[in-house]
């Protein structure tokens, strides 16, 4: 891996769910350590270029890299650079906090030497200590949320993707997970790629943010940037947001619906 190698860099990338293009030609570069979001209405392709990112789904044409590794040719190592949080819940609920995080130390072969103390450390760093052997259905949404940190986090990942990971969860708890995610990567020098739906959220937490519509990306910038190049006296993220996926938003259908609810 070269050093000036960007964390993440994706050019051509197309993928299509028979006659849906859901990701069209999309170029794309992430910086390393920088927290980078991606945004756009449901449906916009952003979940999809994250399955390809964590090697879910094979390109289907184009080229991903990861640290210059290509996650075509290069999966299980690619995989071994990335934490991964998803939507959909990833805990366990009858296991303890410890148990599940002592779970993922496991699957992302942390060596089993070190695992009891990774282990430890990140839960400590999620402010979990205290209710680590309690079972996670006892936790609330915001520390089930930060249990799912700590399993991502627990290989040591250099880039962390976060898929929509405060949805449902109140503003207290949104921001508790936030100065979680960047007390890490202050210590750590970790690379943050994040979808949301807060633009606020991206505004105060992103460096960078890239608009994704109709699988393309529509603008690239800080939110600071993107806000100050529109025309007229935009408030904040969210006129960026309208100005360029336009009122093509329905608010998504029954299954994102469903996923927003249990994760309340």
């Amino acid at each position: 891996m070269e050093p000036d190698e960007p964390a993440v860099r994706i050019d051509g990338l197309r993928h299509r769910f028979k006659e849906t293009v859901a990701v069209d030609a999309l170029d794309l570069v992430v910086r390393r350590a920088e927290i980078f979001g991606l945004l756009g209405p449901n449906g916009a392709g952003k979940t999809t270029t994250i399955r390809v990112l964590t090697t879910l789904l094979p390109p289907q044409a184009g080229t991903v890299e990861v640290f210059g590794l290509d996650v075509r040719r290069r999966r299980m190592a690619v995989r071994r650079l990335i934490g991964y949080v998803p939507q959909a819940l990833s805990a366990d609920p009858a296991l303890s906090g410890r148990e599940n995080v002592a779970l993922f130390a496991r699957l992302f072969d942390v060596p089993r030497a070190q695992r009891r103390d990774r282990t430890a450390e990140v839960i400590d760093a999620m402010g979990l200590a205290d209710a680590a052997d309690r079972p996670a259905g006892t936790y609330s949404g915001g520390m089930v949320r930060r249990l799912e940190l700590a399993q991502a986090l627990v290989s040591a990942p250099r880039l962390l993707v976060l898929d929509e990971p405060t949805i449902g969860l109140d503003p207290v708890a949104r921001a508790g997970v936030w100065e979680r995610i960047h007390e890490t990567r202050a210590r750590t020098g970790m690379t943050v790629l994040v979808t949301t739906h807060y633009m606020e959220e991206a505004a105060a937490n992103c460096d960078r943010v890239a608009l994704m519509h109709r699988g393309r990306i529509r603008a690239l910038d800080t939110p600071a940037a993107l806000v100050a190049s529109l025309q007229g006296e935009a408030a904040n993220l969210d006129d960026v947001f309208r100005e360029y996926t336009g009122d093509d938003l329905d608010g998504g259908g029954f299954k994102d619906v469903r996923v927003a609810r249990r994760a309340r």
